[in-house]
This record gives structure tokens, sequence and C-alpha cells, in this order.
């Protein structure tokens, strides 16, 4: 028996918090009966899972791309309103994946996208601080009163942040370019830490995401990760792993 979240997980359809959602919302049924409880179990092989009507099975291959989002494009797999999302940039035939966490709507970078619903669940647990890197350019040039800021915590409406690796890279017409590393992940934080120091971006990138780093890779194009990216992903996300199968996973 297995836990209907990992399983949906294990199935490519999402991360297993994103399955929760999913679940809760009443999306997803077993056997024709809308399913709602988290810690619902179900036998995979001869239980019939089904999320928005759609059957779904466990994957036969795992997928990882990494994608230079553009600006102008929704971190999502699809939006009511019609407008772009990242799915639209990748091909059609590739089997069905999902983005790893999100980028706003202007930011750019490296994006991960996945159909492996556990390694994804890992790499955005809270308590894991996976690292996340972004160049950012922000009006004006911050002194070292906000670098320390920056660098110690700043207070936000949801609480301190936690300490970030914060350079200045280079200044210029009144402005600087500031490399940012960051091992928590709330809603707009990057955007929202500079404001707050008075310093409010203007453009901004990700150009790392743990071991994954995006080099050159052009604008709304994406890429296989190689097998040693892969692995190196699977470092990081071990130790979250292990405190999940310790809790009793299944």
């Amino acid at each position: 028996m297995e836990r209907l979240q990992k399983y949906l997980a294990r199935c490519g359809v999402a991360s297993r918090r994103r399955a929760e959602a999913l679940i809760t919302g009443g999306l997803v049924a077993v056997n024709g009966q809308v399913i709602t409880e988290l810690g619902f179990k179900v036998e995979p092989g001869r239980d019939r899972v089904t999320v928005a009507g759609r059957a779904v099975s466990p994957v036969d291959e795992k997928i990882y791309l990494m994608l230079n989002k553009p600006k102008g494009y929704l971190t999502s797999n699809r939006d009511t309103h019609g407008r772009r999302t990242v799915l639209d940039l990748l091909p059609a035939g590739l089997p069905r994946v999902f983005p790893v966490g999100r980028l706003d709507y202007n930011t750019t970078g490296l994006l991960l996208l996945t159909n492996d619903g556990e390694l994804a669940f890992a790499l955005t647990h809270p308590s894991h601080e996976v690292k996340k890197v972004y160049r950012a350019m922000v009006k004006g040039v911050p002194g070292q009163v906000a670098l320390e800021k920056l660098r110690t915590g700043v207070r936000l409406e949801d609480g301190i942040t936690l300490p970030a690796e914060v350079d200045i890279i280079e200044a210029k017409a009144g402005n600087a370019i500031l490399r940012i590393g960051l091992r928590e992940g709330r809603k707009r934080e990057v955007r929202r830490m500079c404001q707050a120091v008075g310093h409010p971006v203007l453009e901004l990138a990700r150009v790392a995401l743990g071991p994954l780093e995006l080099g050159d890779l052009p604008p709304g194009h994406y890429r296989r990760l190689t097998a040693e990216e892969i692995r190196a992903l699977e470092e990081v996300a071990q130790p979250v792993r292990k405190r999940g199968e310790g809790k009793g996973e299944e």
C-alpha cells in the first residue's frame, strides 16, 4: 500500500506537495470515488486512480530538463486566463513534466522541470534550504548598511529572512548588479528584500539551483540534464528523502 499523494508524485502528476493540493481540492478519485483525505492509501496495480477524470500510472521514464525561462511566461502547467506557460516552450512530443518551484512572470532564468515527483518534493522541502542564486539589477548602489541587512536578515511582513550571500558584481549608470544566494523560497523574496532596503529590483534572473548552473543556455531554450547533474540533485535531495522514510512514508 502507498499513500495517495506519494503515488501521484511517482506517476509524474506533480510534486508531492502539489499532489496534496489536488487531493484536498477534490480532483483525485480512486476507483471512481473522490478522495480528499491525505492519509488515504492505494494499492498500485489494482486501484484505478484518476486526476480530473484522467487515469494516471507510474511513469516509464523519468525526465529532467533545465529551461532558461524568459519573461512573459507563467511557471505553471496551465492558466485559466489563456496566458502562456513555461510548458508552451517545450515540444509536444515530450513526456508530461511539471516545474519544480516557481519563477515570477517577469523573472527569468533557470527552471527545473521533471516528472520525478519525489525529487521535486525533496528539492522544494522547506527544511532543506536548497541554495538558489540570482543575478539582480537593482536601482541605486547599495551601501554597506543595506548589504549587511541583506546578509544578516531582512524583516518582511512574513518574518525575518534567512541570511543571504550578497555581493556587488558591477555598478554602472547609478545602478548595481548583485549576486544573491538564498536558502529559502518565499514568494517574490529577492524583490521584497531589495525593496525593503531601498533598492528595488529592475531585472532578476536565477542563475543556479543547488548544483545546477544555467550557463550559456539561451532564453526560451531547454536541455536535458546530464547523468552527472542528476546524480548531484539526488545527493542534494537524499537528506529529505531519508527523513520522509523515517516518518513512515510508504
